[in-house]
């Protein structure tokens, strides 16, 4: 059966003599990648524009026949058809399919053509993977022990290149290790738009460097590192800290702002060393802001919170809980809530506002300069958490003015504060010093300074959970450390306060049971489940928070991968 008479729009092609079914220009190292196989490579990078510089994705390509007189296609003997393999291999990285395509990737003559790239790649490289930041993700290492001879025929003097160069604030530049892949110059021009690396001099003497007067300064630059297939460029920041080998990865979401960027948070015993972006490509594709790798650096500031207290003196957790729970039996009480904190935290932080019969709820709006790229003008990771689970109505303010002005006329004498600094939200001292405020957060200020009772609470990079991101798409993130000692996840605090003042509302200490109770409540999370959420999360109906906008600032998309529907022999 052709191709149309299957009417899927997909066609045929032949990978090592096994059909597969994809859709028509498919980039053939995505595609043999999606059937399980590789095509080794080096300046390929799904998200770049395709360059063909290393040649190590060599492959044999062949097309069926056609009679050259007649245009009619060359048949075997047994009707099947002829098919004409090309004289020499083509790259498969600039090569997209077409219908009957025959590619061979593991033939004599390929891997003839890998042992010669890795041999011609490995002369002037130096031997130093014991000492090599890039030792243990480095596809030098990988393709050469797998691709390569095995020895080396060069006897000459190496060329030695510039090293410890300081492309920029944040990378560093060990030239004899580059492999003039240009991934790094192609990313800087094409997802950055900051054009300022490029390659000077010519054959073995080629050097990356950046423009004169210029530096690798821009928000993104660690990218680079990222995207590096060898030791070239390594982060100034995690350069000889650890051992990738010894690093556990839990998959996490950037709280820098709305749009929700995935996020890799790597750890060992405790201690974050280094954020990495993570592939979602409806969201940020592979990349993230520099900025945004910093985050984790927060959880060990001096002014974290790490311990209960209750007018001002040091408290035990049970104790501190049950001093909070004395001020929900105000009846002039108000709740001033997070957008940096989780759609299960803002759902239990509302229903204790319920129960409370809080007079108002308000939460304070942070706003950026974004950058059109992957930083949002919108600050807060959660805003559309806070509308979903119905803690606020409509958009929240960067001052708190009608708090401010209940506080004056006596209306409200106590105020509950998640994770916020009423100071910055326009509330004055003197406010403060009318009201009794119990405060939940991470890290101390003026409110927490002012505040009766103060609970300590955890950091993203501490507890899971999920927030909704700009484009209404819901996403998990998991514990990759844990908390201060001594410390109670902040679900667990506020499951406490709510049996208090809600005694039949059961446990509800984790996020499993919270999704139990949120899929009732809350319409878009019918049929979602915290446990099957994909990593790459679920796509809310915009449609309910039509008077929000629905995207602030580009958000990346490129082809996706190539998407393979049938295999077989």
């Amino acid at each position: 059966m052709s191709d149309e008479q299957k009417g899927d729009g997909l066609i045929s092609v032949f990978i090592d003599g096994n059909e597969v079914r994809c859709k028509p220009g498919t980039n053939l190292v995505d595609l043999v990648d999606s059937v399980g196989k590789e095509i080794p490579h080096y300046c390929y990078h799904p998200k770049l524009s395709v360059s063909g510089n290393c040649r190590m994705c060599l492959v044999e390509l062949g097309m069926p026949g056609k009679d050259r007189a007649t245009g009619k296609p060359m048949l075997n003997n047994d009707g099947t058809p002829k098919v004409m393999f090309f004289p020499n291999p083509a790259i498969a990285c600039g090569t997209r399919t077409s219908p009957g395509m025959r590619i061979r990737t593991q033939s004599e003559m390929v891997k003839k053509c890998r042992e010669g790239v890795m041999e011609f790649l490995l002369i002037n490289h130096p031997l130093d993977c014991p000492i090599c930041d890039q030792a243990g993700e480095c596809r030098l290492q990988e393709f050469s022990t797998e691709y390569g001879k095995g020895y080396s025929r060069f006897i000459e003097q190496k060329v030695v290149k510039p090293k410890r160069t300081v492309l920029g604030p944040r990378v560093m530049l060990d030239d004899e290790r580059c492999v003039l892949c240009s991934r790094c110059i192609r990313f800087c021009k094409e997802v950055a738009d900051d054009d300022v690396l490029g390659f000077v001099d010519r054959g073995s003497y080629s050097t990356l460097t950046c423009y004169p007067g210029k530096q690798l300064e821009n928000n993104y630059s660690l990218n680079t590192v990222d995207i590096c297939p060898v030791g070239a460029l390594t982060s100034l920041d995690f350069r000889f800290k650890m051992r990738v080998w010894f690093l556990k990865e839990t998959p996490s979401i950037c709280t820098e702002s709305s749009v929700g960027v995935n996020t890799m948070v790597a750890s060992r015993e405790g201690k974050i060393y280094r954020i990495t972006p993570r592939r979602n490509d409806e969201v940020n594709d592979t990349w993230m802001s520099d900025s945004g790798r910093i985050l984790y650096k927060e959880i060990e500031d001096e002014n974290r919170l790490t311990g209960y207290a209750s007018q001002g003196a040091f408290s035990p957790p049970d104790a501190a809980i049950l001093q909070v729970q004395k001020y929900f039996e105000s009846e002039k009480i108000a709740f001033v809530g997070s957008g940096g904190n989780s759609v299960e935290e803002l759902y239990l932080f509302n229903r204790l506002s319920r129960a409370a019969k809080s007079v108002g709820n308000y939460l304070v709006s942070h706003i950026q300069e974004g950058d059109e790229l992957l930083i949002s003008n919108d600050a807060n990771p959660n805003t559309r958490g806070a509308l979903s689970v119905g803690f606020i109505e409509s958009l929240p303010e960067t001052e708190l003015p009608d708090l401010a002005s209940r506080i004056d006329s006596g209306d409200v004498d106590t105020v509950i504060v998640y994770n916020e600094d009423l100071i910055v939200a326009g509330i004055s001292s003197e406010q403060l010093a009318k009201v009794d405020i119990v405060y939940f957060g991470t890290h101390s200020n003026a409110t927490s300074e002012a505040a009766s009772v103060v609970v300590p609470t955890l950091s993203v990079f501490e507890k899971a959970g999920t927030f909704i991101n700009q484009q209404f798409r819901l996403q998990k993130f998991l514990q990759a450390v844990p908390g201060p000692d001594g410390l109670i996840d902040d679900l667990v605090s506020f499951s406490q306060l709510l049996n208090h003042v809600e005694p039949d509302s059961g446990p509800l200490e984790t996020v499993e049971p919270i999704w139990a109770e949120l899929s009732k409540e809350v319409s878009q999370f019918n049929d979602l489940s915290f446990n099957t959420l994909s990593p790459e999360g679920a796509q809310l109906d915009g449609a309910a928070f039509q008077h929000l906008p629905f995207c602030e600032g580009k958000t990346l998309h490129y082809e996706p991968a190539a998407e393979t529907v049938e295999a077989g022999t």
